[in-house]
C-alpha cells in the first residue's frame, strides 16, 4: 500500500497580465487599479496535488512569498481542500528576482518540513522565466522534472510524470522526494464547495517572516538579486492592413501585384525550380 505522500504547492499573487498597462515615459508597470490574481500555472499545480490526494491520500501545504495582501489566494487554497497554508512576507523580502525569491523559499521549506512531492507552476505569468522551480529544487539538493501535465503512478519510492516538450511527450520515473513544475492545465481548478469553505475557517494559516526561517540578510530582497529590471516595454507596432477591394479576379491580381513587388513572387519560382531539378 502507498504511503499518504506529503505534498507541497508553491504558489503566487501575480497582477492580472491582461489588464496591466505599461508607463511609456517610465518603462515601467502601471498597476494602480489592477487587480492581482493566482498565477494560472499555479492553479494547475494545486489542481494537480489535489487529484494526487484523493489517489493515494496524504495532506497538502501551500506556500506563498509576498505582501501580506498575498493571505487572500492562501484562503482561497483553503476552501479547495488545502491542509495548512504559509505566507512569507517581510520587507527585506522586497525586490526579489527569481535566485533570491527561490533562497527564501527553499529557507521556508526546511523550516516548515519535509515533503515527498513539491510542486510549482511551469512560470508566473508577470515574470515568464520558469526558473523558481528549478533553482529551488536546487536549493533543497533534490531532482526535478519540468513541463509535467499529469502524474501516471505514485509509491513509497517513486513518481511516473508524464510531461511535454518542445518535441512531443514523455514519460519518466523520478525517485522520491522530487520536485515537479506544472504546465496551465485545460481544466480549471475545481470550484470550493460550502463544506470546503466551512472547513477552511478551522485550518491553520501561518506567517512566517525573516527571523522565523534563518535566511541571510544579503541573499533576500535586491541584496539578494543579481538581476534588475532595467526597462520594460511593448514593441512598437510596424504592420499595417491594406484591404483590397473589387471582384475575386481583380482582388487576385492586385495582390499578385503586391507579392511581385515585394520579390516574394521571385523566390516562390527559385524554390519551385529548385524542386524540379532534384
Amino acid at each position: 500500500m502507498v504511503k499518504k505522500v506529503k505534498l507541497l504547492v508553491c504558489m503566487k499573487h501575480v497582477p492580472d497580465t491582461q489588464k496591466v498597462r505599461i508607463d511609456p515615459e517610465k518603462g515601467t508597470l502601471i498597476r494602480k487599479g489592477v487587480p492581482s490574481i493566482t498565477n494560472p500555472f499555479d492553479e494547475s499545480a494545486l489542481e494537480l496535488a489535489l487529484e494526487i490526494r484523493e489517489k493515494v491520500g496524504g495532506t497538502i501545504t501551500v506556500l506563498t512569498m509576498g505582501i501580506p495582501e498575498s493571505e487572500c489566494i492562501l484562503r482561497d487554497a483553503l476552501t479547495l481542500g488545502a491542509d495548512c497554508c504559509y505566507l512569507l512576507t517581510h520587507r527585506y523580502f522586497a525586490g526579489s528576482d527569481t535566485l533570491a525569491t527561490s533562497y527564501i523559499l527553499s529557507r521556508a521549506i526546511k523550516k516548515i518540513g519535509s515533503f515527498d512531492l513539491i510542486l510549482f507552476g511551469k512560470q508566473a505569468i508577470d515574470g515568464d522565466t520558469a526558473q523558481v522551480g528549478p533553482e529551488v529544487s536546487g536549493y533543497l539538493g533534490l531532482p526535478v522534472v519540468t513541463f509535467v501535465d499529469d502524474v501516471r503512478s505514485l509509491d513509497d519510492s517513486k513518481v511516473v510524470v508524464e510531461r511535454t516538450t518542445d518535441y512531443g511527450r514523455e514519460i519518466v520515473e523520478v525517485s522520491l522526494p522530487t520536485a515537479l513544475t506544472v504546465v496551465k492545465a485545460e481544466k480549471r481548478l475545481r470550484v470550493p464547495t460550502l463544506s470546503g469553505v466551512m472547513r477552511s475557517f478551522d485550518l491553520p494559516l501561518v506567517r512566517l517572516g525573516f527571523e522565523e526561517i534563518d535566511a541571510e540578510r544579503n541573499s533576500c530582497g535586491l541584496d539578494g538579486s543579481p538581476t534588475r529590471v532595467k526597462r520594460v516595454f511593448s514593441p512598437k507596432k510596424h504592420s499595417r492592413v491594406r484591404i483590397l477591394e473589387g471582384g475575386v479576379e481583380e482582388i487576385a491580381k492586385k495582390f499578385l501585384e503586391i507579392l511581385d513587388h515585394k520579390g516574394l513572387l521571385k523566390m516562390a519560382k527559385s524554390d519551385v525550380h529548385a524542386q524540379e531539378k532534384s
